[in-house]
């Protein structure tokens, strides 16, 4: 029986939405709220002293995690 569940599969990767912010290519988060979850994971997998600010993408109605 074939996998239905892809995003489960862990030999497939994940290639998450992206759109150009000036010369970068971020990531798409659909909701303040999923950004600055967003922003908490990528800070606490770093090891960051402060969480990176979020922001709404001035080219669509989507959010940004900020460099």
């Amino acid at each position: 029986m074939a996998n239905r569940n892809k995003h489960l599969n862990p030999n497939s990767s994940y290639d998450p939405p992206r759109c150009w912010v000036g010369d970068t290519h971020k990531i798409i988060y659909n909701t303040e709220a999923e950004a600055e979850l967003a922003a908490k994971v990528a800070a606490y997998d770093h090891g960051l002293e402060t969480v990176p600010k979020v922001y709404k993408c001035s080219y669509a109605n989507h959010w940004h995690l900020a460099s």
